[in-house]
């Protein structure tokens, strides 16, 4: 999910379902954009409207007309893949990843995916491959170090991060999940520089330290499936966090009915 400032409202994406959504809190209006393809994360765009992700396509989103124009392609020799997580690092790229189609939740072919960048100029930029689901992703409040998970590696991942160039190196481990946390999904960081990921299977948030490697925080969920999370509301003092109700059976489903639902955790 992605805080709109200058709507006052939540952004949020139904993968499967193909669209993108925007909830204004104030006047508890939903409204859906509907796409297509799989849209997978919304990036605000300084010249108005948004960037999104959809299928394996960058693409510009101008929600008042419901019109998409693509700006690029990637994985063009993959088409079983898609775009994942995505998010602007803090000079304007575009870093997103991709997969491929999941057989069911988190069975899929490994190794296919890809991290690359949206550039201001509208190149696009590859930084590597053999990704098996490329997820959360962050910057350090001082926009030196680079966060992000590859979920079938249940490790969150930092590296060297360069903001002129938005270059990274020096890959290494920062956290490895427990059997409990299950797999880490979305993530972003907080005013504290600390780290909060969406445990997938998991029905938690974790927060993290990220220079001690320790897990300081557990909030957990009424359902399993929590995809993602972002701070927001008025002064970013509420986090919003996404789940999902894919691959759940009947049984599943009723014993957690708010399964695909966005909880607001305040405090």
């Amino acid at each position: 999910p992605r805080w709109d400032e200058k709507e006052g409202a939540l952004l949020c994406v139904d993968i499967p379902g193909r669209r993108a959504c925007r909830w204004s809190p104030g006047s508890g209006q939903l409204q859906a954009v509907p796409l297509d393809a799989p849209v997978s994360s919304v990036a605000l765009r300084k010249s108005g409207g948004y960037v999104v992700t959809l299928g394996t396509r960058f693409a510009a989103l101008n929600w008042k007309e419901q019109q998409v124009t693509t700006i690029a392609h990637v994985d063009k020799d993959k088409p079983n893949n898609r775009f994942n997580d995505g998010k602007v690092d803090p000079a304007g790229r575009y870093f997103a990843g991709t997969m491929a189609e999941e057989i069911r939740p988190a069975v899929l072919e490994r190794n296919q995916g890809s991290l690359y960048t949206l550039c201001p100029d509208l190149s696009v930029v590859k930084h590597f491959d053999r990704v098996d689901i490329s997820n959360g992703l962050d910057w350090s409040l001082d926009h030196k170090t680079f966060f992000y998970i590859d979920s079938l590696s249940y490790s969150v991942d930092a590296f060297d991060y360069d903001i002129q160039t938005g270059k990274i190196d020096n890959r290494r481990s920062v956290y490895k999940l427990e059997k409990e946390e299950s797999i880490p999904d979305g993530m972003c960081i907080d005013t504290e520089g600390k780290l909060w990921v969406a445990c997938y299977d998991g029905g938690r948030v974790i927060r993290l330290d990220p220079e001690t490697g320790k897990r300081i925080q557990t909030v957990k969920l009424p359902v399993d499936k929590t995809t993602s999370c972002c701070f927001g509301g008025k002064d970013y003092s509420e986090m919003y966090v996404t789940s999902a109700r894919d691959g759940m059976d009947k049984e599943w489903l009723s014993r957690q009915p708010q399964a695909g639902g966005i909880f607001k955790v305040n405090g």
